[in-house]
């Protein structure tokens, strides 16, 4: 008897300490982890509000490579769903339930395995000086009469902090690499045109070199082609590209052009072609827009190579070449037409 006694003393010990606990146990557990980042809020913002490329970040991604993860509702928006199941990484879910443009993305995460739980986790993003981002990961956990037993036991930031660390790490790499490529994009973007940089072989155009009066040069490339195409083929050549117009100068004042409507063709500078001229534009670096729409709007194409060019000190070198790819005979569409734009520089 003096034993079972002893038992039950034992045991009103214990549940009185537990309910001791209970009720002096923490009521809220919070996780908090900050890291500035060299990206603007704009690049960051895409990376945490959606749960897709949130999962790319996360920390326990791989913990455990076989887990089953699903997505659910518009990603990136509220109401958006991301569940998990796993045997290291347990079970359940996360809502989107909160977003503010580059500021703010609230979730709401359950956990149902190894036991259940619900936190309010924030991500926050502010402005760290003039070209970082702060980023703060919060989790905040309203504890139940269990969770406050468990929290005297369990210090949740020494064992979730570490993790919210690595996530914060792997976020940074990403958004920098990210703000890298946009600069490198906003380098070579002008006037709404990404220009790049090509290296374009020797080309040997066959055709006429004129001036031109801007009024009169729809009429021109249409007669000059016209007559280049039979003659090209009746010489037995075969063409090596679109047909383009090569414009030597640009004249505002007089509204003209020294221009040629020519047909790339393989080969040499000895190319002759009865009734036409050859024209040799030797191989060299360009600058290449690929213009899409009507002749009469390629003008601001024109204008962002201008720019790009005292932007960057470059030396126009001889010619700007026009290859009009599509043949408006068969696409009636302007919008749909496209003209490869080369500026030649030394």
């Amino acid at each position: 008897m003096r034993a079972i006694k002893t038992i039950f003393i034992i045991l009103g010990a214990i549940v009185g300490l537990l309910i001791i606990l209970g009720l002096i146990g923490p009521k809220t557990s919070v996780v908090e982890r900050s890291t500035s980042i060299n990206a603007p809020a704009e690049v960051i913002y895409p990376m945490v509000a959606s749960l897709k490329t949130m999962h790319e970040w996360s920390p326990w991604k791989d913990m455990e490579k076989d887990q089953e993860v699903q997505f659910t509702g518009e990603d990136g928006a509220v109401g958006s769903v991301q569940t998990w199941a796993g045997d290291t990484v347990g079970s359940g879910s996360m809502e989107v339930i909160e977003l503010e443009a580059n500021k703010h993305v609230g979730t709401d995460l359950r956990f149902i395995k190894p036991w259940e739980a619900q936190s309010k986790v924030d991500l926050d993003l502010e402005a760290d000086g003039d070209a970082a981002t702060k980023v703060t990961w919060k989790m905040t956990q309203e504890n139940g009469f269990m969770g406050r037993i468990m929290s005297v036991f369990m210090n949740m930031d020494k064992m979730v902090g570490p993790d919210f660390e690595k996530g914060l790490a792997k976020l940074k790499t990403m958004a920098e690499a990210k703000e890298g490529e946009l600069a490198e994009l906003r380098k070579k973007t002008f006037n709404g045109y990404v220009i790049e940089t090509v290296d374009r072989p020797e080309m040997v155009y066959v055709g006429k070199r004129k001036v031109v009066k801007w009024k009169d040069m729809q009429g021109y490339f249409g007669s000059t082609f016209g007559a280049a195409f039979p003659a090209v083929s009746k010489a037995g050549l075969e063409m090596s590209g679109a047909p383009s117009g090569l414009y030597y100068t640009w004249d505002e004042e007089n509204k003209q052009a020294d221009l040629m409507a020519g047909i790339p063709v393989a080969g040499g500078a000895d190319t002759k072609v009865a009734g036409m001229q050859t024209a040799v534009v030797p191989a060299g670096k360009a600058l290449f827009i690929p213009y899409t729409g009507g002749y009469h709007g390629s003008g601001k194409a024109h204008e962002a190579m201008d720019q790009m060019m005292k932007a960057n000190g470059l030396e126009f070198r001889d010619v700007v070449i026009e290859e009009y790819v599509t043949d408006p005979m068969k696409e009636p569409d302007s919008t749909r037409w496209l003209t490869n734009i080369f500026y030649m520089i030394k």
